[in-house]
């Protein structure tokens, strides 16, 4: 089989790391022929494109093809993708995140190949300009109708996009976005080693909190949680893990609060440092105010940990109050509060609704269940396009 993927750009990132894990499965555990089409990583994110080459992936970067709306860059960017494509004459292209899908699915369409789009997350929200929304709306519902499947991260991607009026029904699959379960299962470096790292004493209670330090990623609302709490509870600590834009910003208000012998700045860290860190965590907390499925509530669970998210978009797939952890209505910092206290002051609690998670979710999120899905859905599409499978 021979498949072609295409990303806006390749950081650090759930989206970027899972279009990564697909492509390698089906390169060394398939044999099959996979090209990776790409921007330029730009930003302070980081990339994975050194993992890719040490991998030994096909990747092909598009200079042009940028994040951000550009009328100019992106035509240019939808010429070079129709050269690619018509180069490489793959069975099947498979696009992720907006640009890339938008142009993607243009560029597959136009060459008559068979596609699929993944949706990791919602490029149309309530946070947004009405004009923004609507024009990604449109967009959506365009490139929806030149492709043949659309493969939701969670079911809540799927409803929202169909309340949207974007695509039909029956183009609709759920996978759920896949991972390395192992090191999530079995620590790489005892806690006891990363606390010290980190300086984060063994008798703390650590709140593990992984995102981007960026826009709409609710860090604001762990400090105000923090400065609630902390008054109270002397053993209380918090663990920041990703970097950003907002970084800055972020430790200028924590030292305002005279909190900043309480919070833990990682930085950037790679993928695989993201298992031993939430291992030496008590419970994660996700206050991201829009995400298809954020990973790392998976991720926590899988490492025995309850979580907490806000009620958005495919969180309550796995975050079950009183059964995995605690769903708190977006922005309700009373709840969100009263979710963290509850958890800090009770380890039974934790550790019962951590090792539920677990057990439920492991198998549900492993890579290797994602990347036999998604190759059972391109079988599928390409024998309904040409009547016969090109299976090798």
């Amino acid at each position: 089989m021979h498949v072609v993927h295409l990303i806006t750009r390749m950081i650090l990132g759930g989206a970027q790391e899972n279009t990564l894990l697909t492509v390698e499965d089906q390169q060394h555990l398939y044999g099959d022929r996979v090209e990776l089409i790409t921007g330029p990583p730009l930003g302070p994110e980081g990339s994975l494109l050194e993992r890719a080459a040490a991998r030994s992936i096909d990747v092909r970067i598009v200079p042009e093809l940028r994040r951000a709306i550009h009328p100019l860059r992106d035509y240019s960017s939808y010429r070079q993708l129709i050269a690619l494509l018509r180069d490489l004459k793959p069975d099947l292209v498979h696009t992720h995140s907006s640009k890339a899908g938008i142009l993607g699915r243009a560029a597959a369409a136009a060459l008559k190949l068979p596609c699929v789009h993944t949706i990791h997350g919602s490029p149309f929200h309530a946070y947004q300009s009405r004009t923004a929304y609507w024009a990604y709306v449109w967009a959506e519902r365009w490139a929806a109708r030149r492709c043949d499947r659309l493969i939701s991260v969670a079911d809540a991607m799927t409803r929202q996009y169909l309340a949207a009026g974007i695509g039909r029904p029956e183009q609709y699959v759920t996978v759920s976005s896949g991972m390395d379960v192992e090191p999530f299962l079995n620590p790489p470096v005892p806690r006891d080693d990363v606390r010290t790292r980190y300086s984060l004493p063994e008798s703390a209670v650590v709140v593990c909190k992984v995102a981007r330090l960026f826009e709409l990623k609710g860090h604001d609302d762990v400090i105000e949680v923090a400065r609630r709490l902390c008054p109270t509870r002397p053993n209380l600590r918090f663990l920041f893990v990703g970097d950003g834009l907002l970084r800055e910003a972020l430790t200028q208000r924590i030292s305002d609060l005279g909190l900043s012998d309480r919070f833990t700045f990682t930085g950037l860290v790679p993928p695989d440092k993201v298992p031993e860190l939430i291992h030496a965590s008590d419970l994660v907390v996700h206050t991201s105010l829009r995400e298809g499925l954020a990973r790392v509530l998976p991720q926590g669970l899988i490492c025995g940990k309850p979580v907490i998210s806000y009620d958005i978009d495919g969180a309550r797939e796995v975050c079950v109050t009183g059964e995995t952890g605690v769903l708190v209505p977006p922005r309700d910092l009373d709840q969100l509060t009263s979710a963290v206290s509850d958890l800090v002051d009770d380890p039974a609690l934790r550790a019962r609704l951590g090792a539920t998670g677990r057990a439920r979710f492991t198998e549900q999120f492993r890579h290797e269940t994602m990347t036999r899905r998604l190759r059972e859905i391109y079988a599928q599409v390409i024998t309904e396009r040409s009547g016969s499978a090109k299976l090798k």
